[in-house]
């Protein structure tokens, strides 16, 4: 008895049977009562064509349940830009630093101006 290990197969057949038309904006879709009974016609082309089998992918798909540039427009909200004042309430400046100068050992200062 030999073990099976797993077969990978590149570009097989795909699984399920999910038309891509049924989302697209150019699809003229006609359902019957049975699920044999449909009918695809492609109106992106001129002249439209009649597709007769479950379409898996299309160079010209426009899918119909994304809105278009005009919908987005209307969607959209309008933001006004607002005034930032040059001050923040509770901060200030700092004022530029200047250089301190540090005294040596050699200078000569008080006493008690070197012990602090």
């Amino acid at each position: 008895m030999t073990a099976m290990g797993k077969l990978n197969v590149k570009n097989g057949t795909p699984v399920g049977s999910a038309h891509l038309c049924r989302s697209c904006n150019w699809a003229q879709i006609m359902t019957g009562y049975r699920e044999s009974d449909l009918m695809v016609i492609c109106t992106n082309t001129s002249p439209n064509v009649v597709v007769p089998f479950t379409m898996l992918d299309c160079t010209e798909f426009s899918d119909k349940h994304r809105p278009n540039w005009e919908q987005m427009e209307k969607l959209a909200i309008e933001i006004q830009p607002v005034r930032i004042s040059t001050k923040t309430a509770g901060f200030s400046t700092e004022a530029p630093s200047r250089p301190v100068r540090v005294a040596a050992e050699d200078d000569e200062q008080p006493e008690a101006a070197r012990l602090r």
